[in-house]
């Protein structure tokens, strides 16, 4: 966002907050909207309240909208009016957004999920693997190209942890990679390098033999399999 732009929202938002409400949310009120919102494949919004005051959570910034109504917010770093939704059918709960040019209109933006939610992300964070897998795969399966699940940015990652010397974090990172994207030569060139260092000789074969079978000029996989089959 330009300054301009900025400037823009900054204006907007403290001509809201003049005119900011002072709304009492009754207990039932803060029960149901509570929790955590979807905000996309990997992004999570969090609504809750301190006292009488809503509060937001979003990419690890706090804030706190300007009420316009008991079930009417607006949020400035989303540059967005918002309100809580349940869908008429499924009886999901929403955080939706509210249409400038239309406010009767009712969207389903940001889906509510269970409190124990966890985006890959966070499970990647967390060490949990496997899960995190589980995860960015049902992100592939939606969108093959999305920018989630991006090769070189777990790559990056597992090198990151290589430079540190955790080769253990770097070889599930880097494992992960190798699932999301089997037909890439330079994912098992790069965890057979974190086996290597990691001192699993034999893995480190495996994934530098996957590697030169889709890429016959890598030289790095060649001389370590030369060396390696004149060894045993």
């Amino acid at each position: 966002m330009n300054t301009k732009s900025l400037l823009v929202v900054m204006l907007f938002a403290a001509l809201l907050f003049n005119c900011s409400k002072s709304v009492e949310y009754s207990e039932t009120f803060k029960k149901e909207t509570t929790g955590k919102y979807l905000y996309n494949q990997d992004d999570i919004i969090e609504i809750f309240y301190d006292n009488n005051t809503l509060r937001l959570k979003w990419r690890e910034a706090i804030m706190i909208p300007v009420a316009l109504d008991t079930n009417e917010f607006f949020v400035a770093d989303m540059y967005a009016k918002l309100h809580f939704v349940e869908h008429p059918k499924t009886k999901e709960r929403y955080l939706s957004i509210i249409s400038e040019e239309n406010e009767s209109l009712i969207t389903y933006d940001y889906l509510k999920v269970l409190d124990t939610y966890k985006t890959p992300s966070t499970l990647l964070k967390e060490g949990d693997y496997e899960k995190a897998l589980q995860g960015y795969l049902a992100i592939k399966e939606k969108d093959s190209t999305s920018e989630f699940i991006n090769e070189w940015e777990f790559n990056s990652k597992g090198y990151r942890h290589i430079r540190k010397k955790e080769y253990e974090k770097a070889i599930g990172v880097l494992k992960l990679n190798a699932a999301l994207h089997p037909q890439s030569a330079n994912v098992y060139d790069s965890l057979a390098e974190a086996y290597l260092l990691n001192g699993d000789s034999l893995q480190a074969f495996n994934n530098y033999n996957k590697a030169l079978e889709m890429n016959t000029g890598n030289n790095r996989a060649k001389k370590y399999i030369d060396t390696y089959t004149n060894k045993k």
